[in-house]
């Protein structure tokens, strides 16, 4: 692939994706940002660790992404989030055959210890994440099969080499989970970023207090002048929804970043009025179903085939909209965007079809031949109210019209992937939740567990594998599309081994003094705080 036809698909994939709807309400933004204030934020999950190498919450996100800086990030003006921009990286270049990317760091970057960053704690930290060390958990190792190795050039120097070129790579190493980390901790013990925090960030860590808060101040030396504005932030971890609402509409907390539905943005708007901006967007987030096949009878795929046949996708769209962050009925890609399967061909898969009856029909058929007409089981589900509570009890009553007897065991959020990580269930909800649309990064989940540690059906499955690889090295975009089809196809009907629910829609209501704060089709970005300030 030349690197002129890298860069075109690459441009052309981003200007295509959908664009965040940003519905804007309240005062209009003072151009000159103020300095000073205390940022407040509910957070309506705790992280289980510190180390975004390996957590997959915005629980870890939202309160920990301030201390932090990537070599890239996401342009925070751009409401698409697709901008790939430099962050430590000062510049970079590609070579011609697509197969080394060299970034140029910028000088003078201090970790919050005072000790200077460089390109051997950048390629330290990707090492981490790329290949991790015996006993170290790395969500994402998956997502960058295609690097061959990680360089420190020389001091303020980094190069990426690949084994094939992809279209993807600047957007994967732009991930907001990719926190540089120092080399010389982590050459220490490769776990003391799971309890300890120490970046190049905006913010320098304060306090966490367990089911309370965390705060984070102002670092006094941060590498880009005269940012960040805030004097510091606090994150108030808040479980109940009406509570998080109850904190914006009292005028106690500032925002809430993942998102608040329909209901909650109509209530806070007729309260406060101008004091409230909102804005809304498409969201690549959508919560899953995982059959854990370790266990019978999720071995047999006429099961997982007819858990999925018993749900009614359109009419719980209809329902769960209006009372949840969920809202459209969607394939592997979010609907609208360029990989997306059209609603005419989407219909045709198992538990996208139009006829309720003859799907559930269908399911019985299925549990009947498999042994298991009368089926009974557990369904675990994450102690995050919206939208998982909501959802469980829609699928708890669709699986009950198929004949089967489902008792649903919440987890404690913080302890969730604990559970999903031993395999200690028998169904249990997932999510993927992606922080830019595109089908590497979105479609990797869904590879085998060897080659995915975020696999939580534990299958394997070499014809996926090898269709995700075939749509990563596709040159061309329609060639890509039949790829991204054909792997929806098998892991959402011949094999069933997820089950898809309803894509998420963005609503964020949030107090007219906060300035600079850009909403994105993903709760993941935006959330340095190094842009955001308040009014008086």
């Amino acid at each position: 692939m030349s690197n002129n036809l890298l860069k075109k698909l690459t441009v052309g994939i981003f200007a295509a994706a959908v664009c965040a709807v940003g519905t804007m309400t309240g005062n209009a933004a003072q151009v000159q940002p103020r300095s000073g204030g205390e940022l407040v934020f509910p957070v309506p999950s705790e992280p289980p660790s510190y180390d975004g190498h390996k957590e997959e919450t915005f629980g870890l996100i939202h309160p920990i992404a301030p201390h932090y800086n990537g070599l890239l990030r996401f342009e925070p003006t751009d409401p698409t989030g697709t901008k790939p921009a430099g962050d430590l990286a000062e510049s970079w270049t590609i070579s011609k055959d697509g197969l080394v990317y060299t970034f140029k760091l910028h000088k003078g970057v201090k970790f919050h210890d005072g000790s200077e960053m460089t390109a051997k704690d950048v390629k330290a930290s990707y090492d981490h994440i790329i290949f991790p060390p015996a006993g170290v958990f790395s969500t994402r190792k998956g997502q960058y099969e295609v690097v061959e190795a990680v360089d420190a050039v020389d001091p303020y120097t980094v190069r990426f080499r690949l084994k094939w070129a992809t279209v993807s790579f600047l957007a994967s190493l732009a991930s907001p989970w990719n926190f540089i980390y120092k080399a010389d901790i982590l050459a220490k013990d490769p776990h003391w970023y799971e309890t300890n925090i120490m970046g190049t960030g905006p913010f320098v860590f304060v306090e966490h207090v367990k089911g309370s808060h965390w705060v984070g101040k102002k670092n006094p030396n941060y590498w880009v002048k005269g940012k960040p504005y805030l004097d510091g932030y606090r994150a108030l971890f808040i479980r109940s929804s009406s509570a998080q609402v109850a904190a914006v509409r009292g005028e106690r907390a500032h925002i809430q970043f993942r998102g608040f539905t329909p209901a909650d943005r109509d209530t806070l708007k007729a309260a406060l009025g101008d004091k409230i901006t909102v804005q809304e967007s498409s969201w690549d987030c959508v919560l899953l179903v995982a059959p854990n096949q370790k266990k019978k009878p999720f071995d047999d795929k006429r099961v997982r085939r007819a858990l999925t046949l018993a749900l009614d996708r359109y009419e719980g769209s209809k329902a769960l909209s209006k009372i949840a962050i969920v809202k459209e009925v969607a394939g592997v890609q979010v609907p609208g965007t360029p990989y997306a399967t059209p609603p005419a061909e989407l219909e045709k898969l198992a538990g996208y079809w139009k006829d309720s009856n003859a799907s559930r029909a269908e399911a019985r058929k299925l549990l009947k031949e498999a042994g298991v007409e009368k089926l009974t089981f557990t369904f675990t589900n994450r102690g995050v109210p919206m939208p998982y509570e909501p959802l469980a009890v829609w699928m708890i009553d669709q699986w009950r019209q198929v004949g089967a007897t489902v008792k649903q065991e919440v987890v404690e959020a913080a302890a969730y992937y604990a559970t999903l990580r031993k395999g200690e269930f028998d169904v249990a909800m997932d999510f993927q939740c992606g922080y830019t649309v595109e089908p590497d990064l979105d479609l990797y989940k869904f590879t085998s567990r060897s080659r995915n540690p975020s696999n939580y059906g534990f299958y394997e499955d070499k014809v996926l594998d090898d269709l995700y690889q075939k749509q990563s090295r596709a040159t061309s975009v329609e060639e890509r599309k039949k790829l991204v089809r054909q792997f929806e196809k098998r892991l959402l009907d011949e094999e069933a081994h997820y089950l898809m629910t309803l894509q998420w829609h963005r609503t964020i209501p949030h107090s007219s003094k906060l300035h600079g704060w850009q909403i994105t089709p993903s709760h993941y970005l935006n959330n340095q705080l190094d842009t955001v300030w308040l009014s008086q």
